[in-house]
Protein backbone atom coordinates (compact mmCIF):
# COMPACT_ATOMS: atom_id res chain seq x y z
CA UNK A 1 0.00 0.00 0.00
CA UNK A 2 2.83 2.42 0.83
CA UNK A 3 4.53 1.69 -2.50
CA UNK A 4 1.27 2.47 -4.26
CA UNK A 5 1.02 5.74 -2.32
CA UNK A 6 4.61 6.57 -3.27
CA UNK A 7 3.85 5.95 -6.94
CA UNK A 8 0.72 8.10 -6.72
CA UNK A 9 2.69 10.93 -5.15
CA UNK A 10 5.31 10.64 -7.89
CA UNK A 11 2.54 10.85 -10.49
CA UNK A 12 1.15 13.92 -8.74
CA UNK A 13 4.64 15.43 -8.84
CA UNK A 14 4.77 14.76 -12.57
CA UNK A 15 1.40 16.51 -12.75
CA UNK A 16 2.97 19.55 -11.08
CA UNK A 17 5.78 19.38 -13.64
CA UNK A 18 3.26 19.28 -16.49
CA UNK A 19 1.25 22.15 -15.03
CA UNK A 20 4.46 24.12 -14.53
CA UNK A 21 5.29 23.63 -18.20
CA UNK A 22 1.76 24.61 -19.22
CA UNK A 23 1.97 27.81 -17.16
CA UNK A 24 5.57 28.46 -18.19
CA UNK A 25 6.35 28.50 -14.48
CA UNK A 26 10.07 27.76 -14.25
CA UNK A 27 9.91 27.55 -10.45
CA UNK A 28 7.21 24.91 -10.66
CA UNK A 29 9.11 22.93 -13.27
CA UNK A 30 12.44 23.00 -11.44
CA UNK A 31 10.86 22.20 -8.07
CA UNK A 32 8.86 19.33 -9.56
CA UNK A 33 12.01 17.83 -11.11
CA UNK A 34 13.91 18.10 -7.83
CA UNK A 35 10.95 16.80 -5.83
CA UNK A 36 10.49 13.84 -8.17
CA UNK A 37 14.18 12.94 -7.90
CA UNK A 38 14.10 13.30 -4.11
CA UNK A 39 11.28 10.75 -3.82
CA UNK A 40 13.93 8.17 -4.74
CA UNK A 41 16.13 9.22 -1.80
CA UNK A 42 14.87 6.36 0.42
CA UNK A 43 15.85 3.85 -2.29
CA UNK A 44 19.33 5.36 -2.58
CA UNK A 45 19.85 5.39 1.19
CA UNK A 46 18.64 1.80 1.56
CA UNK A 47 20.95 0.68 -1.22
CA UNK A 48 23.96 2.59 0.14
CA UNK A 49 23.54 1.93 3.86
CA UNK A 50 22.31 -0.99 5.90
CA UNK A 51 18.91 0.56 6.73
CA UNK A 52 15.30 0.03 5.76
CA UNK A 53 12.71 2.77 5.62
CA UNK A 54 9.36 2.07 7.20
CA UNK A 55 6.50 2.46 4.74
CA UNK A 56 5.23 5.63 6.42
CA UNK A 57 8.72 7.18 6.22
CA UNK A 58 8.85 6.63 2.47
CA UNK A 59 5.42 8.21 2.02
CA UNK A 60 6.29 11.08 4.36
CA UNK A 61 9.41 11.88 2.31
CA UNK A 62 7.40 11.90 -0.92
CA UNK A 63 4.64 14.07 0.58
CA UNK A 64 7.16 16.64 1.79
CA UNK A 65 8.63 16.86 -1.68
CA UNK A 66 5.22 17.12 -3.33
CA UNK A 67 4.22 19.92 -0.93
CA UNK A 68 7.20 21.98 -2.11
CA UNK A 69 6.47 21.39 -5.77
CA UNK A 70 2.76 22.19 -5.42
CA UNK A 71 3.65 25.34 -3.50
CA UNK A 72 5.33 26.79 -6.58
CA UNK A 73 2.03 26.68 -8.47
CA UNK A 74 0.37 29.17 -6.15
CA UNK A 75 0.06 28.11 -2.51
CA UNK A 76 3.31 29.87 -1.53
CA UNK A 77 1.72 33.13 -2.72
CA UNK A 78 -1.94 32.47 -1.91
CA UNK A 79 -1.91 30.44 1.31
CA UNK A 80 -0.25 32.29 4.19
CA UNK A 81 0.74 29.16 6.09
CA UNK A 82 2.04 27.01 3.20
CA UNK A 83 5.63 28.23 3.49
CA UNK A 84 5.61 27.65 7.25
CA UNK A 85 4.45 24.06 6.82
CA UNK A 86 6.98 23.26 4.09
CA UNK A 87 9.88 24.73 6.07
CA UNK A 88 8.87 22.68 9.10
CA UNK A 89 8.50 19.50 7.04
CA UNK A 90 11.81 20.00 5.25
CA UNK A 91 13.58 20.60 8.54
CA UNK A 92 12.17 17.34 9.90
CA UNK A 93 13.56 15.45 6.89
CA UNK A 94 17.02 16.97 7.13
CA UNK A 95 16.96 16.84 10.92
CA UNK A 96 15.92 13.19 10.85
CA UNK A 97 18.79 12.34 8.53
CA UNK A 98 21.27 14.17 10.77
CA UNK A 99 19.77 12.58 13.90
CA UNK A 100 20.16 9.07 12.50
CA UNK A 101 23.67 9.71 11.16
CA UNK A 102 24.89 11.17 14.46
CA UNK A 103 23.33 8.35 16.46
CA UNK A 104 24.89 5.69 14.21
CA UNK A 105 28.30 7.30 14.82
CA UNK A 106 27.66 7.14 18.56
CA UNK A 107 27.27 10.92 18.93
CA UNK A 108 24.54 12.79 20.77
CA UNK A 109 22.27 13.84 17.88
CA UNK A 110 20.83 16.95 19.57
CA UNK A 111 23.63 19.46 18.92
CA UNK A 112 24.13 18.10 15.41
CA UNK A 113 20.46 18.45 14.52
CA UNK A 114 20.28 22.01 15.82
CA UNK A 115 23.55 23.09 14.19
CA UNK A 116 22.71 21.60 10.80
CA UNK A 117 19.14 22.91 10.70
CA UNK A 118 20.12 26.42 11.76
CA UNK A 119 23.16 26.48 9.46
CA UNK A 120 21.34 25.01 6.48
CA UNK A 121 18.41 27.36 7.05
CA UNK A 122 20.67 30.42 6.99
CA UNK A 123 22.47 29.16 3.88
CA UNK A 124 19.14 28.45 2.18
CA UNK A 125 17.87 31.96 2.86
CA UNK A 126 21.09 33.49 1.53
CA UNK A 127 20.79 31.28 -1.55
CA UNK A 128 17.18 32.40 -2.08
CA UNK A 129 18.29 36.03 -2.17
CA UNK A 130 21.28 35.25 -4.44
CA UNK A 131 19.28 33.14 -6.91
CA UNK A 132 16.54 35.75 -7.05
CA UNK A 133 19.07 38.55 -7.64
CA UNK A 134 20.79 36.61 -10.43
CA UNK A 135 17.58 35.59 -12.19
CA UNK A 136 16.24 39.13 -11.85
CA UNK A 137 19.43 40.56 -13.31
CA UNK A 138 19.30 38.09 -16.21
CA UNK A 139 15.61 38.78 -16.83
CA UNK A 140 14.56 35.21 -16.02
CA UNK A 141 11.62 33.99 -13.98
CA UNK A 142 12.77 33.41 -10.41
CA UNK A 143 13.02 29.81 -9.24
CA UNK A 144 13.21 30.94 -5.60
CA UNK A 145 11.53 34.00 -4.17
CA UNK A 146 12.53 35.76 -0.95
CA UNK A 147 9.46 37.68 0.16
CA UNK A 148 10.76 39.91 2.96
CA UNK A 149 13.05 40.08 5.97
CA UNK A 150 10.06 39.09 8.12
CA UNK A 151 9.49 36.03 5.91
CA UNK A 152 13.16 35.07 6.25
CA UNK A 153 12.94 35.21 10.04
CA UNK A 154 9.73 33.16 10.01
CA UNK A 155 11.34 30.60 7.70
CA UNK A 156 14.21 30.20 10.17
CA UNK A 157 11.76 29.89 13.08
CA UNK A 158 9.79 27.15 11.33
CA UNK A 159 13.04 25.38 10.44
CA UNK A 160 13.84 25.43 14.15
CA UNK A 161 10.37 24.04 14.91
CA UNK A 162 11.14 21.12 12.57
CA UNK A 163 14.44 20.54 14.38
CA UNK A 164 12.68 20.59 17.75
CA UNK A 165 10.14 18.04 16.50
CA UNK A 166 13.00 15.74 15.51
CA UNK A 167 14.59 16.20 18.93
CA UNK A 168 11.29 15.46 20.65
CA UNK A 169 10.26 12.42 18.59
CA UNK A 170 13.35 11.29 16.68
CA UNK A 171 14.53 8.66 19.15
CA UNK A 172 11.22 6.82 18.79
CA UNK A 173 10.31 7.52 15.15
CA UNK A 174 13.77 6.99 13.69
CA UNK A 175 14.76 3.95 15.70
CA UNK A 176 15.01 1.85 12.52
CA UNK A 177 17.95 4.03 11.42
CA UNK A 178 19.88 4.17 14.68
CA UNK A 179 22.22 1.95 16.65
CA UNK A 180 19.17 0.91 18.68
CA UNK A 181 17.35 -0.52 15.64
CA UNK A 182 14.28 -2.61 16.25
Amino acid sequence: MARRAERSIRLATLGVFTEGLRRRNSGGVVNAILAFAATYFPDVVEHRYDVTFRPWQRVYTAIVMLAHAVGMLGPYDDTWWWDHVTHTLSATLLGGFVHAAADRRGDDPRPHVLAVIVGAGVLWEIMEYAVHAVTDRLGLDPVLIPYSARDTVLDLCFNLLGALLVLAFGDRLLRNFTRHSD
